[in-house]
């Protein structure tokens, strides 16, 4: 069960939202690459970055603040003797060409979401041109996916977009629950495994993380498909630590291998 710490960029800071409102940000950090180091250094083993920007205006905005991400990462994994620490990035991809941009400067798996609602041929397109590099982000809500930057509701049933993606080859699913998200209230593991039941690739829960009993609980199902989970405002206003949380993720994952 893999943590992984959200790094949010608005205007090239880092911040955290409140269910995805950009009018309730809280800044973390003026230093997007400081903070990527600081969640190395706590033991992450691989990031997730949103250009919230970028995902309201449907084209990327924070671009030299992820490249300074990457650059970051890259020198810690050099300096740590560690050969690779994904980076997954989300926000405004609408075309190919960005996703080969975004490949080629040092992204791991490049996150489609309101795209692949939007227009489902970019993102079939998008899986047959870059295998194994493409996740599917699903926001939803009450079961309903969400779009434009959860500002829209789709009408589409989480299970029925997540099957159909899921046969056109995508690595895996990112789900979050955005009546969660940012409140801390816990994971919606019912709703999570319910999808990951669903279907035969990953599952990466996302909204609501709070404590370190939300991670015993997803460690709990992870042998659902779920293989990780989104961390945000639960690391950074302390109520989780990442080492130590991560370290309870490992111990509980060998005890069910063993």
């Amino acid at each position: 069960m893999l943590l992984i710490p959200a790094i949010d960029l608005k205007d090239g800071h880092c911040v955290r939202l409140q269910q995805g409102d950009m009018d309730l940000a809280t800044v973390f950090s003026e230093d997007p690459a400081q903070m990527a180091l600081h969640w190395l250094e706590r033991g992450a083993r691989r990031l997730h970055l949103v250009d919230l920007n970028g995902a309201f205006a449907g084209k990327p905005k924070n671009e030299p603040a992820i490249k300074s991400i990457l650059k970051m990462v890259q020198e810690y994994a050099e300096q740590n003797g560690i050969d690779e620490i994904p980076v997954q990035l989300g926000g405004g991809i609408r075309d190919l060409d960005t996703i080969e941009r975004y490949l080629d400067d040092g992204i791991s798996y490049i996150i489609v979401g309101t795209a692949a609602v939007k227009n489902p041929g970019f993102l079939h397109d998008a899986c047959g041109a870059f295998p194994g590099s493409i996740i599917v982000g699903l926001d939803a809500k009450d079961g309903k996916v969400a779009t434009d930057g959860w500002s829209k509701m789709s009408g589409h049933e989480v299970i029925d977009l997540a099957q159909k993606f899921e046969g056109y080859g995508v690595e895996s699913i990112i789900y979050t629950d955005i009546g969660r998200d940012g409140m801390m209230g816990g994971v919606n593991i019912e709703a999570t495994v319910r999808l990951a039941q669903a279907v035969r690739i990953p599952v990466i829960a996302s909204g609501g993380l709070h404590n370190l009993a939300d991670v015993e609980a997803l460690c709990a199902v992870q042998d659902e498909g779920i293989e990780g989970v989104i961390c945000g405002r639960s690391i950074y206003e302390g109520t989780i630590d990442l080492a130590s949380a991560q370290a309870r993720a490992d111990e509980l994952t060998e005890g069910e291998q063993a």
